[in-house]
């Protein structure tokens, strides 16, 4: 019951609180902390990257950092257990709600729907660059910021929602916050380029290993908000099962996928990937229907972590 309590607060003071200020996010203090210590072990290197040194750099920000973050809120979590279960559970949500994020991830995708449906397409760029994606969109034309929408909109339902909530279900606040850090580190330095290839390796297989599971799950839940939304089941369960190894990460396609399927949208990164080429390009129209479906999607998750402890 507490963590079910736990979950129902944090869930609202995402949709009708939202973010905190930047200056008092933990994730802000995260990303601090990654970027302090990945600089540090980058300007270490003399010529070449050195990628033993390198990797266990990296792999000790990541160690450290979850003592840091995670080990502290063992003790909070430890520290309340003689308080009342329906004070247990809003004090959990409280420390709960900074490490996942839904309404802000909609909200941003509508504010670049906006600009697209106005034409708009410079602002359109700018927004989408701002809120959701690091590539350049000073080039996109207005199809390729929405299918840039519509990805990180997919894509984020994993990583920003489901995951985190998952690992709060089975590890408690702890493995939440312990999670947050490792998704922040890749997104930070997990990519595969002469500055970060080593240092950031630890975060990106980390990371690719704790979204294993709950990628595949979202994808399911893509399938079953598809059906309730009215949308394209049978695409999406067929581009997904048949495309979702496009994309370079192990997870990513998998949602990415099922969104192109549900919503029978061309879903391109130029360069990267490309699912349901033959579909049309997406329009802001379908930035609305693919936060609809998102929405769908994450209600029903949250309706499974809620059951299954009641099982």
């Amino acid at each position: 019951m507490i963590q079910i309590i736990a979950l129902l607060t944090a869930l609202a003071l995402d949709w009708f609180a939202g973010e905190l200020p930047t200056r008092f996010h933990p994730v802000i203090w995260m990303g601090s902390w990654i970027r302090f210590f990945s600089g540090k072990a980058l300007a270490r290197r003399s010529g070449q990257p050195s990628p033993w040194p390198e990797m266990l750099a990296g792999t000790g920000l990541i160690l450290a950092g979850i003592a840091v973050f995670a080990f502290p809120i063992t003790l909070l979590t430890y520290w309340l257990r003689p308080l009342p279960e329906i004070v247990q559970g809003v004090l959990l949500g409280l420390l709960l709600k900074p490490v996942f994020a839904l309404r802000s991830l909609l909200r941003a995708a509508e504010e670049v729907q906006r600009a697209v449906t106005d034409s708009d397409l410079p602002e359109a760029r700018r927004l989408v660059a701002w809120h959701l994606v690091s590539r350049d969109t000073s080039a996109l034309d207005a199809g390729q910021v929405a299918s840039a929408v519509i990805e990180s909109v997919a894509e984020n339902l994993t990583d920003s929602f489901i995951a985190p909530l998952m690992a709060f279900c089975i590890g408690g606040l702890p493995l939440a916050w312990a999670y947050r850090l490792v998704n922040t580190a890749d997104a930070m330095i997990g990519y595969r380029n002469e500055h970060w290839e080593y240092i950031g390796k630890a975060a990106a297989r980390l990371d690719d290993l704790l979204n294993l599971i709950p990628a595949r799950i979202t994808a399911l839940l893509i399938w079953a908000g598809a059906i309730l939304c009215r949308l394209d089941f049978q695409k999406s369960f067929v581009i997904t099962l048949r495309q979702c190894r496009r994309a370079a990460s192990p997870n990513a396609g998998w949602t990415i996928a099922a969104a192109a399927g549900a919503l029978n949208a061309k879903l391109e990164k130029l360069n990267t990937y490309c699912f349901n080429e033959t579909a049309p390009d997406p329009s802001g129209a379908d930035i609305l229907r693919a936060n609809r479906l998102i929405t769908t999607a994450a209600g029903l998750g949250v309706l499974l972590l809620i059951l299954i402890p009641l099982l």
